[in-house]
């Protein structure tokens, strides 16, 4: 905790330049913080000439670390299909179980899932942990929390990885508090530090204007979720053995928050952008929603899916689920296309690891040229018609 000692702060204002989160305020000509707000980054106290401003430490009680051993993946599935994030989880989760010397174990829940078990060994994993249950057929983050909290009290795995997907972010937070972990949510490197033992969680901060590598020093397991197409799955291999462990919790004596309603998915025929390999996606330059209909049109000769940059999203142009870059959804197509699109970095972030970047824009100075593999600087509302018209003739 922060605490500011009155007999000694002057009110000179330093600490107030010092925060970076407007934390601090000037009353009765004595600092006062807003503890909703601070982060405890130590600025304030750094720079407070009078030792006016002090952090306290709560101790951290002590863990055996050489207990929990083991790399989990929670293996994400819906209607008994595993999600694809999950097999890129597994491939990196390889990799580290060979450094760290242990089990690459995949975690997965739900009713009638025993038969994924197969997938999930030839995709790497070891062993698959399957807890079988009708009171999981419905995803309900309560139920899973606990399922997988659970099991982690009970194996005390190293390290738990999740997809960075709508249902990693539901749960996976409430499996931490109940685990008494940390948590890096929007991974997009994860590396083994053989120094300390420590997973090395690398994330963007700050608008995505600097990475940061995070660490779990103190506490395990570690857990992180990770964005989708930034990890590489391994070739799968129907040949690997594992184990299949099945796992039975108790849901008998729980009080139910919620009720399962149903699952209404979007209605839309475009493909989903995390899984085409060609994307073409319009930013502010598109100038209104009734736009789109140029990159849908192109996008469909091309046989790829229409992203979107905030800006245009935030406009009511798009759907969300169209979004592409720090806020919205990390993508790795063989070919990307940008139409009117700036390069702001917070786009770059969710994009940059295309194979093949092609810019559209009508100023030559845009970043995303920077980044891009072929640049047009032209007006899309003239290159986008012919280039669309051009892709239906070799089609044809």
């Amino acid at each position: 905790m922060i605490e500011i000692i009155n007999e000694k702060c002057v009110g000179c204002g330093l600490c107030i330049k010092a925060c970076a989160y407007d934390a601090i305020v000037l009353k009765d000509k004595l600092a006062e913080i807003d503890l909703g707000k601070c982060t405890l980054c130590n600025a304030c106290v750094q720079d407070c000439p009078f030792d006016a401003i002090i952090i306290r430490r709560l101790r951290q009680d002590t863990i055996d670390k050489s207990a929990y051993q083991g790399v989990w993946i929670y293996a994400e599935q819906r209607d008994n299909i595993v999600a694809p994030v999950v097999f890129e989880l597994l491939g990196k989760g390889r990799e580290l179980a060979d450094q760290m010397e242990t089990e690459l174990s995949a975690v997965i829940l739900g009713d009638g899932v025993a038969a994924q078990a197969a997938e999930l060994i030839a995709a790497g994993a070891d062993q698959v942990i399957c807890v079988d249950d009708p009171t999981l057929k419905h995803f309900r983050d309560e139920k899973y929390a606990k399922a997988l909290a659970v099991l982690g009290e009970k194996y005390r795995p190293a390290v738990i990885l999740a997809g960075a997907t709508v249902i990693g972010r539901s749960f996976i937070p409430r499996v931490a508090v109940l685990l008494k972990t940390g948590l890096t949510a929007d991974c997009t490197g994860l590396e083994f530090d053989a120094e300390t033992g420590n997973l090395l969680q690398t994330r963007p901060a700050f608008g995505g204007n600097i990475m940061a590598t995070i660490v779990t020093p103190n506490h395990r397991p570690q857990m992180a979720t990770v964005r989708h197409k930034v990890m590489n799955p391994l070739p799968v291999d129907p040949n690997r053995s594992g184990i299949v462990i099945e796992e039975q919790v108790s849901f008998d004596l729980d009080e139910d928050q919620t009720r399962w309603l149903g699952f209404e998915r979007e209605k839309t025929q475009l493909i989903n952008i995390t899984e085409a390999n060609i994307i073409v996606s319009g930013g502010r330059g598109m100038k209104d929603g009734k736009n789109f209909n140029l990159l849908e049109e192109l996008a469909e000769a091309l046989g790829g899916a229409v992203g979107a940059s905030r800006a245009a999203v935030d406009a009511g142009w798009i759907p969300y689920s169209h979004q592409v870059g720090q806020t919205g959804k990390t993508v790795k197509p063989r070919i990307y296309i940008t139409a009117g699109i700036s390069g702001a970095i917070q786009h770059l972030a969710g994009m940059s690891s295309s194979d093949y970047i092609i810019a559209i824009n009508k100023d030559p100075d845009a970043p995303i040229f920077k980044i891009a593999d072929l640049g047009v600087v032209g007006d899309l509302f003239e290159v986008l018609p012919k280039l669309t018209k051009r892709i239906k003739e070799i089609r044809s």
